[in-house]
């Protein structure tokens, strides 16, 4: 068996190593669809990056302890993607020689008032030197934290200066959804979301590029047509969101529905199932995440989110931040994978 490394990826592809090596690390002077081709071959060798010598820490590093807050109870694991993140940032950390220690920190349970608080407690106890937030939390949260050690976040951006972001790139993905669901005939699309109590700006700027597809293509917007965005829109729960989706379908022919994350789509489409939709014979859905279907329904079609390379690149951010925290913010931006899915067909005629 030949070794899988980036040579055997160079020679599959015919391309040079040094474009292998410049794909997989997201070089911007590599184009898209040959790092999609690159990081495809690599996935499908089961090859996994080293970091370079550069971006290693010496075996005679002294090891440190950060900390990985998750903004969710422990047991909510239900089409959730931290699990993946989380293994990234371990496999990165072995390599860093850096001990992780995992915090559940409902973002409701945190009082910026309380200097007892458990998360404030765990930071001094277990002497973190930094911290990877995973899921939104309040702005005044985050300040706290960043005020007593180094931060980056995943998934989510804040206004507190010095944070380093590791996020996907949204809008590109949700566009490239719109145009197949507007190569298949659809012409009137929807936009869903769920509401949450904290953050939500990736809702926001997933919408955005939903509402950029449609201006591309010369497609209907209407506002009626988006649920759960607008600040002073009502604020729908998820049988409501399938209610109005439902009627809007039969009231306006919203044919097509861009959610913005699968763990929306999916129930969704369960429950468009007993309003009489079938999808995808009536009304195409597609999601955002590339995660593993419930049993008994189909793969909705999605954006594949590379969440364990965003969990080792997230460390390795940490790290440098640590080691320089007087440098520029960054917001690093990962690019998500089609995930074609059975959940678009062409709309049926009147």
């Amino acid at each position: 068996m030949p070794t899988i490394n980036q040579e055997l990826i160079a020679q599959r592809l015919n391309l040079s190593r040094a474009t292998v090596s410049r794909s997989l690390a997201n070089h911007p002077a590599i184009s898209a669809e040959t790092r999609r081709r690159v990081q495809d071959m690599a996935a499908k060798l089961g090859y996994k990056q080293t970091p370079g010598r550069a971006a290693r820490r010496g075996k005679k590093s002294r090891t440190f302890t950060i900390g990985v807050v998750i903004g969710i109870p422990r047991e909510n694991v239900t089409m959730v993607t931290y699990p993946h993140i989380l293994k990234g940032i371990r496999e990165r950390a072995e390599i860093e020689r850096v001990s992780v220690d995992v915090s559940y920190q409902p973002p409701a349970e945190f009082d910026t008032d309380d200097g007892r608080q458990n998360l404030l407690r765990q930071i001094r106890n277990n002497d973190w030197r930094g911290a990877i937030l995973i899921h939104p939390f309040p702005e005044p949260a985050v300040a706290l934290i960043a005020s007593r050690i180094s931060i980056v976040s995943v998934l989510e951006s804040y206004t507190e200066p010095g944070i380093d972001i590791i996020d996907t790139d949204d809008a590109p993905a949700i566009l490239d959804l719109v145009l197949r669901l507007s190569a298949a005939g659809h012409r009137r699309i929807g936009f869903a979301s769920w509401t949450y109590p904290v953050g939500g700006h990736w809702v926001a700027r997933r919408f955005s590029g939903y509402v950029e597809a449609l201006f591309y293509q010369g497609l209907e917007f209407r506002p009626e047509w988006v649920i759960n965005v607008h600040k002073n829109s009502p604020r729908l729960l998820p049988p409501e969101v399938s209610a109005t989706v439902a009627r809007l379908f039969k009231k306006d022919g919203v044919t097509a529905w861009v959610c913005a994350a699968d763990h929306q789509a999916y129930p969704l489409m369960q429950d468009l199932a007993g309003h009489g939709i079938r999808v995808p014979q009536d009304c195409s859905i597609t999601g955002f995440d590339g995660l593993e279907p419930p049993a008994g329904l189909r793969r909705v079609a999605s954006m594949r989110v590379p969440h364990e390379h965003i969990g080792s690149s997230a460390l390795t951010r940490l790290v440098n931040r640590m080691s320089h925290p007087a440098s520029p913010r960054r917001k690093i931006l990962v690019e998500a994978q089609l995930v074609e899915g059975e959940t678009i067909a062409s709309p049926q005629k009147p």
